[in-house]
């Protein structure tokens, strides 16, 4: 060593010129484009061990002046000499490092670097069962020591109260593993071989969803204005558009043009994570002029409507969708047996049902709810199919409008629904 002085080596730095020059005995100055453009360097040792040639990375420059490289080699290479192999003990050490995240700290990594490539409904979801029941239980334990017995205790303690959760916790847990083996944080994923079924029993039967039939739509309507008029219009609008609620929830009067009788939906409103525009039917773009007028200024199509949610939320903010699912329970209740139980996501179950019946192509009816379809459809297909939906919704919304005047509803030329014959894959 010796070769290099530091005039020559903030010369070259300052020419920005990537290459790599020797100090002698195996030390080297090296300097990749990238680094050229941020005018650093790195000090490398090169050396031959068990007949093959290796590499160990000594640090920048200039954090580590070129007296303070030659001593670091120096070092290296009495190791070497004993027999150490420099470049693997630094491989483990930087692994070894890596382990030692605890489960917080790879949780939050996951959420970081996973996150942003989920559904935004799954994102909340999952955000909030890492960090209301993750983390509490074992945030503090290095990642690499979580034991299947500790995930089996966590489970067993959510599934004491629902199953259906504990199922989601475990499998917010196990995709946090996933990720540390890809990060190697960890050389284990303890949620391997668990079975949460083993632990907690069968999860309790998802309730089934309903089709309101013809009949309970028409007792619905009767009664519909008691629950206010901002209540009310947004359950026509749920009805006539097949929008989930969170969807008209987040709905900003930007997202919509009346005069082209479209609605917006982005990315971010919709669960799948992927915009789409809804065609609006006449009787909707009344419905939500109606809304315009409630919303006083508002950009949000329904506003929050009591002030501490205002004051909470920083100023202008959505209504609280469960505002709505309360307001449903006093209207089945005052309905006294005429209609079941429903939610808003039955009023999206029954407008699906309804398409079904009133002839709607099943491509169509699962266009209008914005589904996946999957396979080779979902692959080749790319059309929008607007045109077609905008005919199968304004049917259905004249079915929805007979059975809010109680009046009879028959198919007739004006209801035929111009739909494909088939579609090509």
């Amino acid at each position: 060593m010796g070769k290099l002085t530091d005039v020559e080596i903030r010369s070259w730095i300052s020419s920005g010129v990537p290459g790599t020059k020797s100090d002698g005995d195996g030390l080297t100055f090296t300097m990749s484009a990238a680094q050229a453009k941020d005018r650093a360097a790195s000090w490398v040792l090169r050396y031959r061990f068990g007949g093959k040639a290796r590499e160990l990375t000594l640090g920048r420059y200039p954090e580590i002046t070129l007296k303070r490289a030659r001593e670091l080699a120096t070092s290296a290479r009495a190791r070497i000499q004993e027999g150490v192999d420099v470049a693997r003990e630094k491989q483990l050490q930087n692994v070894e490092r890596a382990t030692a995240k605890t489960l917080r700290e790879l949780s939050a990594d996951y959420i970081e670097k996973v996150f942003p490539r989920l559904a935004a409904n799954t994102q909340k979801q999952r955000r909030r069962h890492i960090q209301k029941i993750i983390v509490p239980k074992l945030g503090t334990v290095l990642a690499k020591e979580v034991t299947p017995g500790d995930v089996v205790t966590l489970i067993e303690g959510v599934g004491k109260n629902s199953i259906n959760v504990a199922e989601l916790v475990f499998t917010a847990l196990s995709e946090i593993f996933k990720h540390g083996l890809a990060r190697h944080a960890v050389t284990t994923n303890p949620c391997a071989g668990i079975s949460v079924a083993a632990i907690c029993g069968k999860p309790e039967p998802r309730r089934q969803r309903l089709k309101l039939s013809e009949a309970e739509l028409r007792a619905m309507f009767a009664e519909l204005s008691t629950i206010g008029v901002q209540n009310a219009l947004a359950v026509k609008i749920l009805l006539a558009t097949c929008v989930r609620l969170g969807e008209l929830a987040r709905a900003e009067w930007d997202h919509i043009d009346l005069e082209a009788q479209t609605w917006f939906v982005p990315d971010e409103n919709s669960k799948t994570g992927k915009g789409f525009t809804i065609p609006l039917v006449p009787a909707v773009v009344d419905w939500l002029k109606e809304l315009k007028e409630l919303a006083c200024g508002s950009r949000f199509v329904l506003p929050a409507r009591q002030a501490r949610r205002t004051v909470n939320l920083g100023g202008d903010a959505p209504f609280e969708q469960r505002a709505l699912n309360a307001m449903l329970h006093k209207l089945c209740d005052r309905l006294d047996g005429k209609v079941r139980r429903f939610t808003p996501h039955d009023l999206r179950s029954s407008a699906r049902s309804h398409l079904g019946a009133l002839g709607v192509n099943i491509l169509i009816a699962e266009r209008c709810l914005n589904h996946s379809l999957g396979g080779l459809v979902a692959v080749y297909d790319q059309h929008d199919y607007l045109d077609e939906r905008r005919s199968a919704l304004a049917v259905w919304t004249d079915f929805l409008l007979a059975c809010e005047a109680d009046k009879a509803w028959r198919p007739t030329g004006d209801n035929v629904i111009p739909l494909r014959a088939e579609v090509a894959a």
